[in-house]
């Protein structure tokens, strides 16, 4: 079963951590914790069929981990995280797609999972809700707050 779960969720996960994050390398790390820990949780796994939301919820906390400990390595080092993309995106990406991909990545935290969560994974607001731990309401506001934010920065 979860081998099975492993071989149609990780491309999407590893996808969605990549995004959050920029770092393939990290977010092939955090995608293998998350399925680490599901893989311990498994027998106490209450509904099988949310295993999917396990991961990505999995995802999202890891990759507010890693910007947690990126911040704190930069106030140590007294240098910026950096907001590059990494060197291969170039090739992955047309020019428009990272301008915008850029331009994501400047926004708050919060909004940037949001917009993914929505556009990228194609996700509801009651299960970007669910994902994140927020209401309804929390992010509709973070969308359009994004949304507005990247039109200004785009146009």
């Amino acid at each position: 079963m979860i081998e099975e779960l492993y071989r149609r969720e990780r491309p999407g996960l590893l996808r969605l951590a990549v995004l959050l994050i920029g770092d393939r390398v990290l977010a092939e790390d955090i995608v293998q914790d998350a399925f680490m820990a599901l893989h311990k949780h498994w027998p106490r796994l209450a509904d099988p069929s949310g295993a999917g939301a396990y991961l990505r919820v999995s995802v999202i906390n890891g990759a507010r981990s890693a910007h947690r400990r990126q911040a704190v390595s930069a106030r140590h080092l007294r240098a910026e995280p950096s907001l590059d993309p990494p060197t291969d995106a170039s090739l992955l990406l047309a020019e428009e797609h990272q301008a915008v991909l850029k331009a994501v990545r400047r926004l708050p935290r919060r909004q940037q999972e949001v917009l993914v969560l929505r556009y990228w994974a194609g996700l509801s607001e009651a299960e970007i809700a669910t994902t994140l731990g927020v209401s309804r309401g929390t992010v509709k506001t973070c969308a359009a707050r994004a949304l507005a934010t990247l039109e200004a920065r785009l146009s």
